[in-house]
């Protein structure tokens, strides 16, 4: 079955390819580029960077977690997660503190002003998104919502989630 275009995706060229693959590509990229730029325009102080709000919303889920665990999740290296616990710690974002299973060990734990912070981050895309989804017509809309499931798949797939293969 052929690809549908859509009026907003310009045709592939050749060179380019013309798969879904690339085409959900460049939507997430452009969706995540615009989404961060309006949220630093209207929302001036929003100013967390995307790795420290990953971290947030894993230890919102996990905590307290070691800071191994949390490079895991992350696919990222220990002293990466490392430098940027250092810095959440000194801004208040999360704490860290002894691990009750294994004392010699330390774990991270998601602050009161981390959440705090979280929350407003969550809120304010949450706005910027329902403000965009409002102006488009209610067929777009409800493909948006359509595609969500299949969306979360994906995501679960590439995170190597069993619920997403």
């Amino acid at each position: 079955m052929p690809r549908q275009s859509h009026p907003d995706c310009p045709p592939a060229s050749p060179a380019e390819g013309s798969t879904d693959a690339r085409l959900l590509t460049e939507a997430v990229t452009r969706l995540r580029r615009a989404l961060r730029a309006s949220i630093r325009t209207d929302y001036p102080w929003e100013q967390l960077p995307m790795a420290q709000v990953e971290l947030l919303q894993v230890l919102a889920e996990h905590s307290p977690a070691r800071v191994s665990d949390l490079a895991a999740r992350q696919r990222l290296a220990a002293s990466t997660v490392s430098g940027l616990i250092g810095q959440m710690i000194h801004s208040g974002l999360v704490a860290r503190g002894v691990d009750p299973s294994d004392r010699r060990a330390s774990v991270v734990t998601l602050t009161e002003a981390g959440r705090t912070q979280l929350t407003a981050w969550t809120n304010a895309h949450e706005r910027r998104l329902d403000d965009a989804l409002g102006a488009l017509g209610e067929a777009d809309r409800a493909a948006v919502r359509a595609a969500l499931p299949a969306l979360l798949r994906i995501a679960g797939h590439l995170e190597g989630d069993e619920a997403g293969t």
